[in-house]
């Protein structure tokens, strides 16, 4: 299996593109919401593509190497999984003109441009569906979705008289086993490669229960971009589509359950997490954490594993500060074991700030441009530093992981090549650690090491030299660490 080199040494951040940055050269209607007030489920605050370009300097200074959007194709939502037209970038978006100057603008900084694709439903407006609503049983397009009998009851969510995405009206489900409808789809993914994106991010493709498209899409895409990145929105084990021959990768919620259980163990905001995705996060004491970050690690083949996107947050679920019930250390442990694991970390615009939020519509505020009061840029140092760390540090991107040390509360583990290495060190304790002592038996890992991020902790070799250990010393309570071996 091949997957795209280029993913395990990425940096992405995740854009919603109607809450990130708005363009005054882009016309809009008149009825938007104030850019600052609190979002709403159906309010359009105007966030453009041309509002990104102009913030790619930010994200250029973040470290920023990657940018994955949610929809950005002409809908009649804000979110724009309710696509109309799979071909014409949303006039609001500033349309394909915007779009073109976009990816032009990131690849001349070296950043990739990954767009969501939306095939498993359309919307009440896409011309297909349309044409059934007027016509019926007469529409040549009847096909093209799984309709039940008429007449369709399109604007209610009762007796609807088709299939659509878990019942909602407004989004009836492709049949993709009409060939006319497969190859549209897979006409779509091929179309926006050849203008220039690097990759899809796939909405619910569990819900295509078809092999064979994806394996389809795999191939034909792959055809467009040898280096295409094909990772979907599967929330739990995706064993299934990452044998080789469907995605290259997924959304890699197991690995966000796992650090947040750990290091939010007593300040989990339960009530948020029910209401998305997750469903219940399981508190972990660092034995269980090791037990369960070691399969999130051994699960699929290493090919797999180098390029699973590791995230913390998303448009599916509330701030990650707010998960962690505001717990700041917890946070802060949480970055640094994003950015030293293996896979291709993700950052939700905004959390680099610690924005707070509830789940949607909360969880998709505008980006707070015009109020740096609101600002974390204590957290934003911190992560700017935690990135230009793992693209100087190769063993931060394709090096081996191996956990060090796991108990009462003190997780510790390495990244290492055969050319150098880092060890990190997340002390979920309340107390401090001095002269705790672990053995090493891999000649990567030891020798002399130095605090990278200036927190004042010291992991050192005993003064036996014929030891195989190393001994954490200074290592203050709730605080993570990184050592690089020198």
């Amino acid at each position: 299996m091949y997957t795209p080199d280029w993913v395990s040494k990425a940096v992405f951040y995740q854009i919603f593109p109607d809450r990130f940055a708005k363009s005054d050269t882009v016309p809009k209607p008149d009825r938007l919401e104030a850019w600052d007030s609190p979002p709403t489920v159906h309010g359009y605050k105007g966030g453009d593509l041309r509002g990104i370009i102009e913030k790619l300097d930010y994200l250029s200074d973040l470290g920023i190497t990657a940018l994955y959007f949610n929809p950005i194709f002409q809908s009649a939502s804000n979110h724009r999984y309710h696509t109309y037209d799979y071909l014409q970038v949303d006039p609001m978006l500033g349309g394909n003109e915007a779009l073109r100057d976009l990816i032009d603008a990131c690849h001349a900084r070296e950043m990739k441009v990954v767009l969501d694709g939306v095939f498993n439903h359309a919307s009440r407006g896409f011309f297909q569906f349309h044409d059934i609503l007027e016509n019926k049983e007469h529409s040549p397009y009847l096909d093209w979705f799984h309709v039940n009998k008429f007449p369709l009851n399109a604007y209610t969510e009762h007796d609807i008289g088709y299939s659509a995405w878990w019942g909602m009206a407004a989004l009836p489900k492709f049949n993709t086993t009409n060939p006319e409808t497969r190859e549209f789809l897979l006409s779509v993914a091929e179309y926006w490669l050849e203008f220039g994106i690097d990759g899809w991010r796939l909405d619910v493709p569990n819900e295509i229960n078809d092999d064979v498209f994806w394996q389809e899409f795999r191939e034909r895409c792959r055809a467009i971009n040898p280096e295409c990145y094909i990772v979907g929105e599967i929330w739990d084990d995706a064993s299934h589509w990452l044998k080789g021959s469907q995605f290259d990768a997924v959304m890699n919620y197991e690995f966000t359950r796992a650090i947040f259980g750990f290091v939010g163990a007593d300040t989990l905001n339960h009530e948020q997490v029910s209401k998305c995705g997750y469903v219940h996060i399981p508190t972990l004491n660092v034995e269980g954490f090791a037990t369960e970050i070691e399969k999130v690690l051994t699960k699929h083949r290493a090919e797999v594993t180098q390029v699973q996107l590791n995230l913390l947050g998303s448009h599916d679920t509330p701030r990650a500060y707010t998960i962690l019930g505001e717990d700041y250390a917890a946070l802060k442990m949480s970055y640094l074991f994003l950015f030293s694991y293996v896979g291709a970390p993700c950052v939700y615009y905004g959390d680099e700030l610690a924005l707070k939020a509830n789940h949607d519509p909360e969880n998709r505020q505008s980006m707070p441009w015009s109020i740096p009061s609101t600002w974390d840029m204590d957290l934003r140092s911190y992560i700017q530093t935690l990135i230009s760390l793992r693209k100087e540090q190769e063993c931060l991107q394709i090096g081996a992981y191996k956990t060090l040390f796991a108990q009462d509360g003190v997780y510790v583990f390495a990244r290492y090549t055969s050319e150098s290495c880092m060890v990190g060190v997340l002390n979920t304790k309340h107390e401090a650690v001095d002269g705790w002592t672990f053995d090493v038996e891999l000649e990567e890992i030891k020798g002399e090491f130095v605090d990278v991020l200036g927190v004042g902790g010291r992991l050192e070799p005993t003064q036996d030299p014929s030891s195989k250990a190393l001994v954490l010393n200074a290592i203050a309570p709730r605080t993570a660490y990184l050592f690089k071996k020198l």
